[in-house]
């Protein structure tokens, strides 16, 4: 299964499309996780397609050398937009599967999609995972 949702830069809050009560916890889970951002970074996802998938493919495994993934960054950063500072379209893929394994119940799954997607948006800004290790260390 693949869903995925286009981010407009003046998306507040209260337009975040909100699954109802009937729909799948984890699209519930990544829809508080984006309402969760300070406007700024949701701001930052215009050019950022959000893609829920079941499962990290071999090749997406294989591209950051991981054995298990909860989310994939693909695109390139805001620090190195290419000629004319234009935009390039991203995405920030979270893998429903390994996430709903790991994190059980709904308050797990909400902190661990939230926490998944933050770190996705980070490398959307150009921050490397051995910077977000240092930063976390100095929580």
């Amino acid at each position: 299964m693949r869903l995925s949702l286009k981010m407009h830069p003046s998306l507040t809050p209260h337009e975040v499309p909100m699954p109802t009560t009937d729909d799948d916890p984890f699209e519930v889970a990544l829809a508080a996780a984006i309402v969760a951002l300070p406007d700024p970074y949701r701001r930052e996802l215009a050019s950022v397609a959000i893609v829920i998938e079941d499962e990290p493919s071999a090749a997406e495994l294989a591209s950051v050398h991981a054995r298990g993934l909860f989310g994939l960054y693909q695109g390139v950063p805001r620090t190195a937009y290419g000629a004319d500072r234009m935009p390039v379209a991203s995405k920030i893929t979270l893998f429903r599967g390994p996430l709903m394994r790991a994190y059980r119940g709904h308050h797990a799954l909400t902190a661990g999609v939230r926490e998944t997607l933050v770190h996705e948006v980070a490398h959307h800004l150009g921050i490397s995972d051995a910077r977000l290790k240092e930063l976390k260390a100095e929580r």
